[in-house]
């Protein structure tokens, strides 16, 4: 039996605890993507490593590796409480002394972790990771970033509060603080190249907005799929300036007229936009770089699902040669849109951002980074089971590969393991092996079947609602 006071050298500082936990293995596919020499490498140009003597419990690598654990894991495993006993068993697994039960000194910790660091880390992953993707696994070989909006909720605060407002219709302690996303996603790989987070409401908060605030992240030639919400004159011309392609329903407001325009074939022809007014958001000298008009492709294609009503929907694109891009290429391009709104569930339900646990904006900020991080690394772990067994990555399941990374995670995590090449060729087996169903144009109700409870919501604040219960 190994002595605690006997500790193995380099290891309890080494970030491999991270890399080892997610597939980092030397002849594996993405072997190199967010390594544990990229991982520290970023952390010590962002001058963010703390807690790297030996004495320390709580150092950055340790920290961060048991905040991904917390956003991997559901129920009492997300408690802080669960974290620090990971780090005790992983202490007494290396031959160290554990921590304390005191929850305090890993909370101070994580506030240690360096936000700027973080989002690098996020990024870095998503941009290696689209890199290498083998050109079977893009459209048409080009990188095709999937564009969508989503909320979510946080402790109510004052801190968060006023950083967050809660819904201006809700009575004040009633509703809770809500933030606005908006992301960017690779259709090959799933993986989050970015994210821009704001007030729910308010000047300039709105999806559209945050986008702008992101597109710099395209590059040049890809291909930006989004809902017809943003599909206005100035976002297509803002991103056809870099010389970006566009892909998205017709906006509401933007009647079709296929009797008009150069006729290209059924339900295809080349239009022209107008150039509107300059609006209030936008600087003069950004304007007058936007061309007055834009000469667009649109197309009309129906969507029949079985048992329902076909609906007829009318795209627009920046991808105007119909020889390299046929109708029926972009009615399948469009199609994938929804697969944004999947990994946003993934996000939102598997990993449980639909609500936060912190109680400050930048705990906040880096809960939601630090999850989007364990996504990015899990997304990486299914991609290497799907270059493995010569699939898409898309086609495997997203919650089984996190049930697997957790279930070996503490051998991992300690090197422990007798044979970890062994564990993970059955682990990308295992992932392989379970693939999820076809949804092409997949189109539901937002309604839900099952109540979740029966108790009212809240109407009054709570304080007032226990004065009333305490008089009875």
């Amino acid at each position: 039996m190994t002595s605690l006071s006997t500790q193995r050298p380099g290891f309890k500082n080494d970030f491999s605890v991270i890399a080892d936990s997610f597939l980092h293995t030397p002849g594996l596919p993405f072997a190199s993507v967010l390594d544990a020499e990229s991982i520290e490498r970023v952390f010590r140009e962002e001058k963010a490593l703390f807690g790297q003597d030996d004495s320390d419990i709580y150092s950055t690598q340790i920290v961060l590796w048991a905040f991904l654990a917390q956003m991997l894991r559901d129920g009492k495993g997300i408690a802080c409480a669960a974290a620090v006993a990971d780090v005790a068993a992983y202490r007494l697994q290396i031959g160290c002394e554990p921590p304390s039960g005191d929850t305090g000194v890993y909370c101070r910790a994580r506030a240690k972790l360096k936000l700027t660091a973080i989002q690098r880390l996020v990024r870095e992953s998503a941009d290696d990771l689209e890199a290498e993707a083998p050109t079977a696994w893009l459209w048409k070989g080009l990188h095709a970033k999937l564009v969508d909006g989503f909320t979510f909720t946080m402790p109510d605060t004052p801190e968060n509060q006023a950083e967050f407002p809660q819904i201006g219709a809700q009575r004040p302690g009633v509703g809770l603080p809500i933030a606005r996303v908006c992301a960017v996603l690779s259709l090959a790989t799933a993986s989050v190249c970015d994210l821009a987070v704001g007030p729910y409401e308010g000047k300039e908060t709105g999806e559209s907005a945050l986008l702008r605030s992101l597109l710099e992240r395209f590059e040049k030639d890809d291909v930006v799929v989004f809902d017809r919400h943003y599909g206005s004159f100035l976002m297509l011309a803002l991103l056809a300036l870099g010389g970006r392609h566009v892909c998205a329903r017709l906006h509401q407001r933007r009647r079709s007229d296929f009797r008009r325009g150069r006729r290209l074939g059924p339900g295809d022809h080349l239009i022209t936009w107008a150039r509107p007014q300059k609006p209030k958001w936008m600087s003069q000298e950004q304007y007058d770089r936007i061309p007055e008009t834009l000469t667009l492709r649109e197309v009309k294609f129906q969507v029949t699902v079985s048992g329902r009503r076909t609906r007829t929907l009318t795209i627009v694109t920046t991808l105007t040669d119909p020889k390299a891009y046929s109708r029926e290429d972009l009615a399948e391009l469009y199609g994938f849109r929804w697969n944004v709104e999947l990994d946003i569930r993934y996000i939102k339900q598997t990993l449980h951002l639909d609500h936060v646990r912190c109680k400050t904006p930048e705990m906040v900020r880096r809960e939601l980074w630090v999850t989007l991080l364990a996504y990015n690394l899990i997304r990486r772990v299914i991609a290497t089971a799907a270059a493995v067994h010569t699939k898409q990555p898309r086609q495997l399941g997203f919650t089984l590969a996190c049930q697997s990374i957790l279930a070996s995670w503490m051998i991992l995590a300690t090197g422990s393991c007798r044979d970890s090449r062994a564990m993970h060729t059955m682990m990308l087996a295992r992932i392989a092996a379970h693939e999820v169903a076809n949804r092409p144009g997949r189109i539901e109700p937002r309604v839900l079947k099952r109540r979740r409870h029966h108790y009212p919501l809240m109407q009054r604040p709570r304080a007032q609602l226990r004065a009333e219960l305490q008089k009875t």
